[in-house]
């Protein structure tokens, strides 16, 4: 994922579920289409990345707690 629109939710009544939830469908109100991929904090997850709904949840390092980079990520062409 090249280009992503980042979203901000530390409401601690949310499970995690619920937050992702929330971005992706800001994120089809903005840009009309929903995401398939977030990114959030690893701390976040207990798995290295999970599913909720369509969108692919994957934990990194370099996301700050409680922001959710959220995209389309385009699988590579086979052989590039």
């Amino acid at each position: 994922m090249k280009v992503g629109w980042m979203w901000f939710d530390n409401d601690p009544n949310r499970t995690i579920e619920e937050k992702v939830r929330r971005a992706a469908e800001k994120y089809r109100a903005k840009f009309g289409r929903f995401p398939n991929t977030c990114y959030v904090n690893q701390a976040a997850i207990a798995e290295s990345e999970t599913k909720v709904g369509r969108v692919k949840v994957i934990g990194a390092p370099n996301i700050l707690p409680h922001h959710f980079w959220l995209g389309v990520h385009q699988a590579k062409p086979k052989g590039a």
